[in-house]
């Protein structure tokens, strides 16, 4: 349950169109609802802003299949991430209406809305191997109801194709840098930028690479001011960090506080 559903609830019963028994039911489960395995935080839409989401990486699938049903009897829609392809055919023939992402390992319960919150996110990857992580950070945003640009293969190595891309970038109110090798796209683009840059350090890379460890030593040694940077591979953490301060900037401009 978020802000929007629970006004319309307690709408409902004040205009007599929902009972009190109903409206309680729906709210019981209120904070969290304890499945003995997990305990699901329903509360979380309203505290944060942001619904819980499904990490199914290292969960039993029969697990995943219940936190689905469960978080989908709410009525709102459900992202799981890290979702790989095995544990996916085993979970998709019990929700036959729900899109799953092979790219990016992420299944939604139902289809996506359109966008619901005002102020856009860019999504720029350094090259086409990054795109997985790009992917998982898109559908995230557009979960959580942002409208979302693109604008991938734009890495240091042909930097010109970037450099005519200054308008796109300009639109956005947050810019997302997904980049492995050295990481370089997330300096170049915080040095061409005034909106914040959320750079997220991906695996893609030869072996003096690490993993992913030297382009997220690079983006945390950047030269570049604004520029902040989450976890390896974390395309959900920087859609979620980038939602939330989109969100923020956008509830500022309706108070009043922004010009």
């Amino acid at each position: 349950m978020n802000e929007e559903t629970l006004k319309a609830l307690l709408d409902s019963v004040h205009q007599g169109t929902c009972s009190p028994d109903n409206a309680f039911q729906q709210l019981k489960d209120l904070p969290y609802e304890n499945l003995d395995f997990a305990r699901l935080d329903h509360h979380r839409g309203l505290r944060t802003g942001q619904s819980e989401v499904i990490f199914c990486q290292g969960k039993q699938p029969e697990h995943i299949i219940k936190i689905l049903r469960h978080l989908g009897d709410k009525e709102l829609n459900v992202l799981a991430t890290r979702l790989d392809i095995p544990t996916a055919e085993i979970v998709l023939p019990h929700f036959p209406d729900a899109l799953y992402d092979r790219q990016a390992r992420c299944l939604l319960l139902r289809p996506l809305a359109e966008p619901t919150v005002l102020g856009k996110i860019l999504i720029m990857t350094a090259g086409t191997a990054d795109l997985a992580v790009a992917q998982e950070a898109l559908l995230t945003a557009r979960f959580m109801g942002h409208e979302v640009d693109t604008l991938f293969d734009v890495g240091v190595a042909g930097i010109h194709r970037l450099l005519g891309q200054k308008e796109l970038m300009d639109r956005a109110e947050v810019i997302i840098v997904v980049a492995g090798m050295e990481g370089a796209l997330a300096s170049v683009v915080g040095g061409l930028v005034e909106q914040p840059v959320i750079a997220v350090p991906t695996s893609v890379g030869y072996g003096a690479h690490f993993q992913g460890l030297a382009p997220l030593l690079s983006m945390l040694n950047s030269c570049a001011s604004g520029v902040g940077v989450v976890n390896i591979d974390n395309g959900f953490g920087a859609a979620s960090l980038a939602s939330a301060i989109v969100r923020r900037i956008m509830r500022a401009g309706k108070k009043g506080d922004l010009t």
